[in-house]
């Protein structure tokens, strides 16, 4: 290749951050520590002073989520079929089960509009997510949870850094999900954290993410519940430091990436853009939906051939091997089947330069162009009206 290939994502990590990483190194505590209280003390100031606790990954978050508004056997909890396979295998775990609604097709976020019928007595609660960074619609979302009653845990992996209607996301709402890992707007390396409502909760998380131990000052100790182990070293919440002074940097830069990218991609390729929001995402990813005649694996390694990788993000879960065998089929949310077998992630970072936006925007044309329509997929099912089904 005569250019160098550009990832879909590359962290940005500058030289502080990582002389930072390095004295914490050789100050002997490397686990869970003063840096630790340090990134969450910085992240509830940026979340307008609620509680934050520093976790291990943001799927831990979602396990303690769940654990903290007491979701188990015999639950319920509405999600998107449209995400990371995390967001409802943490479902499963908890003895719950997922109930998927279809997709919005612009936003490929959960369809609120559908949200209220797949609502039963036994649901517990409401889990959306926001795809790409692309908040999901707070004001629609929370008048439905108050109208039934119900707790939210707003799977917000990534969108870290965007907002809705001029509030960080994070700073309002119930329970809060986000995800620092290497390919995330902030990354510790590995790692997430939980936002929470109050103090009280904030300690019951503290118990959830290590062991449920609870440690005297005599050194004795109890465990009251059976947590798990999610927490936070001090050299990944120092890298999560250096990140977050450098975060609306990061978000300023994305945006601007996003737009060239939506003034330079030829819109007669057939392709499908995301929703050009400028004001809330956070453009976590720029994601386009390939026509159906482009085999998504195809255009990929022609992608990559042409020295730039490309991302899937996501296949839709219900369609995966586990969650057929709980039940679901084919046909049932066609949306987000649609959008899950053609969805494609370009390179957006930081360290790019508009001429790579560029670049991407070229090769993407040329390869959609020369490659052979693909052979017609066989039919898949029924199609339904994209309502909620549980498992």
């Amino acid at each position: 290749m005569s250019k160098e290939f550009l990832p879909f994502t590359r962290p940005s990590i500058d030289e502080q951050t990582i002389a930072g990483v390095a004295e914490v190194l050789r100050s002997g505590w490397i686990t869970s520590g003063p840096q630790v209280r340090e990134f969450e003390a910085q992240l509830s100031a940026y979340f307008g002073g609620r509680p934050v606790r520093a976790l291990s990954s943001a799927t831990g978050a979602l396990e303690i989520g769940l654990a903290l508004a007491q979701v188990g056997a015999g639950d319920e909890v509405v999600t998107t079929p449209l995400s990371w396979v995390a967001t409802a295998n943490v479902i499963v775990r908890a003895g719950a089960r997922p109930v998927f609604v279809d997709v919005d097709p612009q936003t490929r976020n959960i369809d609120l509009s559908l949200l209220e019928a797949a609502i039963t007595p036994a649901t517990r609660m409401l889990l959306p997510v926001d795809l790409a960074g692309l908040p999901v619609d707070r004001t629609r979302l929370y008048a439905i949870a108050r109208r039934h009653g119900l707790r939210v845990l707003e799977d917000a992996a990534q969108s870290m850094g965007a907002s809705w209607q001029g509030e960080r996301i994070g700073a309002g709402g119930d329970l809060v999900s986000v995800s620092f890992h290497a390919n995330k707007n902030l990354t510790t390396g590995e790692g997430g954290c939980l936002v929470l409502n109050d103090e009280q909760e904030a300690r019951r998380c503290e118990l959830w993410r290590l062991q449920g131990v609870e440690r005297f000052a005599d050194g004795s100790l109890d465990a009251t519940l059976p947590g798990g182990k999610h927490n936070l070293t001090d050299i990944a919440a120092r890298i999560g430091l250096g990140q977050l002074a450098h975060l609306e940097e990061f978000t300023a830069r994305r945006r601007a990436l996003a737009r060239r990218y939506f003034e330079r991609f030829d819109r007669t390729l057939g392709c499908e853009l995301p929703v050009a929001d400028f004001v809330n995402s956070n453009w976590h990813m720029f994601q386009i939906v390939l026509p159906e005649r482009v085999e998504r694996g195809a255009f990929i390694r022609a992608m990559h051939d042409g020295g730039v990788g490309v991302g899937v993000h996501y296949p839709a879960i219900h369609l995966l091997t586990l969650y057929r065998q709980l039940g679901f089929k084919p046909g049932e949310f066609p949306v987000a089947e649609r959008i899950g077998d053609g969805i494609a992630t370009l390179p957006l970072f930081p360290a790019m330069r508009d001429e790579d936006v560029d670049r991407v925007c070229e090769l993407a044309a040329r390869c959609v162009r020369s490659l052979p329509a693909r052979e017609p997929a066989a039919p898949a099912g029924s199609a339904s009206a994209g309502r909620g089904r549980r498992a």
